[in-house]
């Protein structure tokens, strides 16, 4: 699957962004491997990656449109049924990262728990040490404080850089599971779209052979 990413983005703020997906079949779209139904089937995950990433670089507040050109459509998927299916994955997706967005809020709580109680036992021998003298009273004072705080390295990481990746990304996932979605079915030798939206250069995913 090849992808061709755009020269710039000019569109401007508040106007719909399109994402244009260019595949032969939705084999490239959908995994085929999920046995599941197909309202339930999981994209494939590099046009996931795609599609997400793409979403990520436009403004949060501003709205998404998927295009997809297909040069074959089974009569089995209609165009409904395909939309749905990707409306129903952002969705699921938008669930999962959310509860993996609480476990981690949650392990951060925990983790800061042990930190506070482990730092303040070290802060409580490195008194004790004090009133010791001799080098490896120095040594012993300065080791027990800047182990204290490496303990608190953990929950520090989570409440200042791990949580708003998920939550950006979520927020992601919630746009995708409710922006339009426009399909269209075109051999090669019919050429580009007739009626397409304004020319605005605009992420494409190409077809091309899996490896």
């Amino acid at each position: 699957m090849r992808f061709s990413r755009p020269r710039a983005k000019v569109t401007e703020r508040g106007h719909p962004h399109y994402i244009r997906l260019k595949l032969h079949d939705l084999a490239q779209l959908f995994n085929s491997m999920d046995p599941s139904p197909f309202l339930e089937k999981d994209l494939d995950q590099d046009a996931e990656e795609f599609i997400v990433s793409w979403a990520q670089e436009f403004p949060a507040e501003d709205p998404v449109r998927l295009h997809i050109y297909l040069e074959h459509l089974s009569p089995e998927n209609p165009k409904d049924l395909v939309k749905a299916a990707v409306h129903n994955y952002f969705a699921h997706r938008a669930e999962i990262t959310n509860l993996e967005f609480k476990r981690l809020l949650a392990q951060g709580r925990a983790s800061l728990a042990i930190g506070l109680i482990f730092l303040s036992v070290c802060l409580v021998l490195s008194k004790v040490v004090l009133v010791q003298n001799g080098a490896w009273a120095v040594v012993a004072r300065e080791g027990l404080t800047i182990v204290g705080w490496v303990a608190m390295w953990r929950p520090m990481q989570i409440y200042l850089y791990d949580w708003w990746p998920l939550r950006r990304r979520e927020h992601a996932y919630e746009k995708l599971s409710h922006m339009p979605v426009e399909i269209e079915v075109r051999t090669r030798e019919e050429g580009g779209p007739k009626n397409e939206p304004p020319s605005h250069p605009e992420p494409q995913l190409a077809p091309g052979k899996k490896t």
